[in-house]
């Protein structure tokens, strides 16, 4: 490249601008500033999510946006593409299209729009010098988006957030109001069941700072998956998907965020990329190193729990 265009290229590219909190610790200390802007006022209700591995974000970017990431990722894509480009490995590729196999045979269950997905997941936050904080967290979201819902957390150990009251073991509940950032059960399930063309629209419509497109599809991807259980023919296309994404691996001793053994899939290797977790005999997904999906179903009301 001359040193003229990787000027310009470099003008393209957001300044760095200042240090950010990651996703999840950022999504956890919303709800608890949220909490206490709230707390005297029991039917006030805010706007949040589960931690990053489990939310189901929307991953469409307005169309401007997308136009510019695509053009600068192809830029760099470009110019850094070589012999240190990821690579698949095909027994992982293999790994995948199983797993698909095994999550398109399961029965789908006809799904009404007054019912609700109830997502339980157990999580972790780093706080620091404050130590690790692990929670249990389950939430209640309207299948079609337009009523309100509820998110039910349990600080299992460690350290409270700061101003936090409410005791370990005790479950402190929030009002989740319905949100155009959040992907409803509907959209998902509307989603392309055909890996290509499901594959190129998140590739057109995931976008992440930084990232790349194969980075932001993955993590759009892994967003997904524990709503995608109840969804078969879904759940099998978003596996072929990420099957067709570059970097793939096996890892063969993996665990959830709950210490259940397994085996795990990851699209990096670096250490900071999510491992998905998933059963070594029925192939079912058991969630990530960053968090464990302990239950997924879909309920009449809240508070009600899935039966098993």
């Amino acid at each position: 490249m001359r040193p003229e265009e990787r000027e310009e290229l470099a003008r393209l590219l957001p300044s760095p601008g200042d240090a950010v909190l990651p996703s999840d610790r950022h999504d956890l200390m919303k709800d608890h500033l949220m909490r206490e802007l709230t707390r005297d006022d029991v039917t006030a209700t805010a706007a949040t999510a589960r931690p990053r591995t489990a939310v189901r974000r929307r991953f469409a970017v307005p169309l401007a946006a997308a136009t510019a990431v695509a053009a600068v990722t192809a830029a760099v894509v470009t110019a850094t593409a070589g012999p240190d480009a990821p690579t698949t490995d095909q027994e992982a590729v293999d790994l995948l299209n199983r797993i698909a196999t095994v999550a398109a045979a399961k029965k789908s269950v006809a799904v009404r729009d007054d019912q609700y997905v109830c997502i339980s997941v157990q999580g972790s936050m780093d706080m620091e010098e404050m130590g690790t904080q692990v929670f249990r967290r389950t939430d209640w979201t309207a299948v079609d988006g337009r009523r309100s819902g509820l998110a039910r957390t349990t600080v299992v150990s460690g350290p409270n957030l700061p101003g936090e009251r409410t005791p370990k073991g005790v479950p402190a509940d929030m009002t989740l109001s319905p949100d155009p950032n959040v992907t409803t059960y509907r959209e998902l399930e509307a989603l392309p069941t055909d890996p290509d063309r499901l594959l190129k629209k998140i590739y057109a419509d995931a976008g992440g700072e930084g990232q790349s497109r194969e980075e932001s599809a993955l993590e759009a991807i892994g967003d997904m998956l524990d709503d995608a259980t109840l969804l078969p023919e879904v759940g099998a296309a978003l596996y072929r998907a990420a099957a067709r994404i570059p970097g793939v691996r096996v890892v063969e001793n993996a665990e959830d965020l709950a210490g259940r053994p397994g085996i795990g899939l990851s699209f990096k290797d670096r250490d900071d990329r999510d491992v998905w977790v998933f059963d070594r005999k029925s192939l079912n997904y058991l969630g990530s190193d960053e968090m464990a999906l302990l239950g997924a179903g879909v309920v009449d009301k809240i508070g009600d729990t899935p039966k098993s």
